[in-house]
C-alpha cells in the first residue's frame, strides 16, 4: 500500500510517503524550494518523494492530509463571533486565509495530483502528532503528551498508545485542552514579545533564558493559572491572539512587563534591558517546564507506564524536555526527530496506515535521514567551474584531512547521504568545528551563522562515550540522538569544550549512533584519536535566515558566501585558496 502524508499552509510544509508500512521518503518543502518555513502546498516535496518511490500519483492508494479543515475553519468562525466587534479586524484575514487555502484542500490535492477524492483522507492535527511520536518509536506502549499552539481547536492532549500481539495499533487521545487556551501560544506570544520570529525564534528565547533569572515568574503564574484537572487556564486579558490582527499580546502585558523589543534592537544580557529580556524569557521558561513536569507526572501516574512519547512543537523544547525525563517518574521520553508540523506529513500517513487501514504496524528504521541524497560528483562539477578542485578521497583519507583540518581549527561544512526530516542538523548537513576555544563560538556567530552572540552551540560525540563528558540522566541518551535534551557539561570538562557550554553548564547534546550515522561517528572517533576528546561541535549547515541546505549546489553557495574553509559533500572535499583563519591545534 502507498500513502502519502501532507502537511501544508501553515508552517513547515511537508511530504511523507509510506510504502508497505515503512517510509521511503519524507522531507520539508522549505529544503527544496529554499523558502525558510515554507507554508505552501508542498509539491516540490511530494515530487521528490514520488519519484525516490518511482511511483506516479494514481499509483497512490491515499492521500492523507494532517488536519481536519472544516474544524479548524469551526474553531476560526466561533472564534470570531464570541469576540465580535473586537475581532472584526482580524476576521477577514483568517477567513482568508481559511478560504484561499486550508479549507479547499481536498480539492487542491486532486486538482494537482491527479488523485480521486475518494482516496484523499483527513486526520486531525493532534492525531498526527500523536501518531508521528508514538508509531515512530520503538516501543509497543506508552503514555503520549503532544503540546503546540493549535490544532483544530486542542492545543494539548494526554493519552496513549499500544500496539498489541498481532501488530494493531492503537491511539487514544483521553483528555484534551482547547483554544485559547494554550501552551504554544503562550511561548509564542513571548516569543514575539522579545522581538523573535514566532514558530522559528522560540529556540532563541530558550537560549536567552539561561542569560536571566525568573524574575517574573509571579506575574506569569497570574497569567497562566492550573486548572483543577492539571490542565492550564490563560488570563485572556493578556493576549490579543484570540482576537486581535497585528500582535498576540495585550496593552495589558506591557503596562506589567515594560515595551516589546524590536527585532531590530540588539540584545545584551550585561546592560539593564537586555537583563529585562533575559528575565522574562527565564520566567516564561520556568513557568512552561513546571506545567509540562507536572502534566507528565500525572500522566505517569494515571497510566502506570513506563514510556512518554512527546510530540507538537512544544516538545522542541530540550530545556523542558530534561527536567521531564528526570522529574516526571518515566523511565523513558522519545521525542520524534521532528515533533512539529513538518512531522504531521510522516504521522497522518502512519495513523492512516496503522489506524484507518488497521495494517499491521511495521518498526520503522530508527534514524531521521528521509530526504534527498547529496551528489558528491555535483560538487567536484560545480567547484571546477568556479576554479576550485574537488578532491575524491577514500573513507580513510578522508576522515583523516577533516579530522586533522578540525584539529587546527578550520570549520568544515560536511554533507552526507540523505537529508535529516525537522529542523535539526544531526550530522547529515552540518557545519562542524573544533568545541574548545570560546573563540570558535564568536566566530561562527560572527562570519558563518550571522546570528545573536547569546545563542549556543550543541555538542556531538559517540553515544558510548557521551556520560564521561556530559551529565546525562538514565534514559537520556534517547533523547541525545535528536538533540532533544539539554543536559550539563560536568564540571571538568566545561573548559576544554568551552565553544558548546552554555552560559548555565548545559548543552543540547547528540548522541551518535554507529549504526544511525556510520560517517559521522567515524569522524568524531578521529577527530578523538587526534585531540584526546571525541567531541565536536555541530550546527546546522545554513545562514541565518535561509533552510538548511539540500543539496551540494546550496552547500557549495554557503560555502564561499560565509567563513568556512572547507565543504565535504560524499567523498568530494573543497578547500578555498585562501588561508583560512585557524585557531591552535588542540594538544
Amino acid at each position: 500500500m502507498r500513502i502519502l502524508g501532507i502537511s501544508a499552509h501553515y508552517h513547515d510544509s511537508a511530504a511523507a510517503l509510506l510504502v508497505d508500512g515503512a517510509p521511503i521518503c519524507a522531507v520539508q518543502e522549505e529544503r527544496l524550494s529554499r523558502r525558510k518555513n515554507d507554508p505552501a502546498f508542498p509539491l516540490c516535496a511530494i515530487e521528490c518523494c514520488l519519484e525516490q518511490a518511482r511511483i506516479e500519483p494514481e499509483q497512490l492508494d491515499a492521500v492523507v492530509f494532517y488536519e481536519k479543515p472544516m474544524l479548524k475553519f469551526d474553531r476560526i468562525l466561533t472564534m470570531a463571533l464570541r469576540g465580535f466587534p473586537r475581532t472584526w479586524r482580524s476576521f477577514p484575514r483568517a477567513m482568508q486565509n481559511s478560504l484561499g487555502g486550508k479549507l479547499w484542500i481536498k480539492g487542491i490535492i486532486a486538482s494537482r495530483l491527479g488523485v480521486r477524492a475518494e482516496r484523499i483522507l483527513f486526520c486531525e492535527h493532534h492525531q498526527s502528532h500523536a501518531a508521528a511520536a508514538f508509531l515512530t518509536a520503538p516501543v509497543q506502549r506508552a503514555a503520549i503528551l503532544t503540546a503546540d499552539g493549535v490544532g483544530e481547536w486542542a492545543t494539548l492532549t494526554l493519552g496513549q498508545g499500544e500496539i498489541d500481539g498481532r501488530g494493531q495499533a492503537r491511539l487514544e487521545i483521553a483528555r484534551e485542552l482547547r483554544f485559547p487556551h494554550s501552551l504554544g501560544m503562550l511561548y509564542s506570544t513571548f516569543t514575539a514579545y522579545l522581538g523573535f520570529p514566532v514558530n522559528e525564534g522560540e529556540y532563541k528565547m530558550m537560549g536567552l533564558a539561561a542569560y536571566g533569572r525568573p524574575a517574573y515568574e509571579e506575574l506569569l503564574w497570574r497569567i497562566v493559572r492550573r486548572t483543577a484537572d492539571g490542565g492550564i487556564a490563560l488570563d485572556l486579558s493578556y493576549f490579543d491572539f484570540h482576537e486581535g490582527a497585528r500582535q498576540s499580546w495585550s496593552r495589558k502585558l506591557v503596562a506589567e512587563l515594560g515595551p516589546p523589543r524590536h527585532a531590530w534592537q540588539g540584545i545584551d544580557p550585561s546592560t539593564a534591558e537586555g537583563q529585562r529580556y533575559a528575565d522574562i524569557a527565564a520566567s516564561v521558561q520556568r513557568v512552561l517546564e513546571e506545567i509540562l513536569v507536572d502534566l507528565a507526572r500525572r500522566l505517569q501516574r494515571e497510566t502506570g507506564l513506563e514510556d512518554l512519547c512527546l510530540g507538537g512543537g512544544v516538545a522542541l523544547n530540550g530545556v523542558a524536555n530534561a527536567r521531564i525525563l528526570r522529574e516526571s517518574g518515566f523511565n523513558n521520553l522519545y521525542v520524534p526527530p521532528a515533533p512539529g508540523d513538518a512531522g504531521c506529513a510522516l504521522g497522518a500517513a502512519l495513523y492512516a496506515d496503522r489506524i484507518h487501514f488497521g495494517r499491521p504496524h511495521v518498526t520503522l528504521p530508527d534514524h531521521p535521514y528521509w530526504g534527498p541524497v547529496v551528489d558528491d560528483g555535483e560538487l567536484a562539477r560545480i567547484a571546477a567551474e568556479d576554479g576550485l578542485e574537488a578532491q575524491r578521497l577514500s573513507e580513510p583519507q578522508l576522515l583523516r584531512r577533516v579530522a586533522a583540518e578540525l584539529a587546527q581549527g578550520r570549520i568544515v561544512g560536511w554533507m552526507q547521504g540523505a537529508c535529516e526530516l525537522g529542523p535539526r542538523a544531526l550530522g547529515n548537513r552540518s557545519i562542524l568545528a573544533a568545541p574548545h576555544e570560546p573563540a570558535m563560538r564568536e566566530r561562527l556567530n560572527r562570519s558563518i551563522k550571522y546570528r545573536e552572540e547569546f545563542r549556543p552551540f550543541a555538542p556531538a560525540v559517540p553515544i558510548d562515550q557521551a556520560d564521561r563528558y556530559f551529565e546525562v540522566p538514565p534514559g537520556g541518551l534517547r533523547l541525545g540522538r535528536y538533540m532533544s535534551g539539554v543536559f550539563a557539561v560536568r564540571p571538568q570538562w566545561r573548559e576544554k569544550l568551552a565553544a558548546i557550554t552554555h552560559v548555565d553548564g548545559t548543552a543540547r547534546l547528540q548522541a551518535v549512533d554507529r549504526a544511525m550515522a556510520p560517517r559521522f561517528h567515524a569522524l568524531l572517533e578521529a577527530y578523538g584519536e587526534r585531540t584526546g576528546i571525541p567531541v565536536l561541535l555541530n550546527t546546522s549547515f545554513n545562514l541565518s535566515g535561509e533552510p538548511i541546505v539540500n543539496r551540494a549546489v546550496e552547500g557549495y553557495s554557503t560555502f564561499r558566501r560565509s567563513g568556512i574553509d572547507l565543504l565535504v559533500a560524499g567523498d568530494a572535499l573543497v578547500s578555498k585558496r585562501r588561508a583560512a583563519e585557524a585557531l591552535p591545534e588542540v594538544a
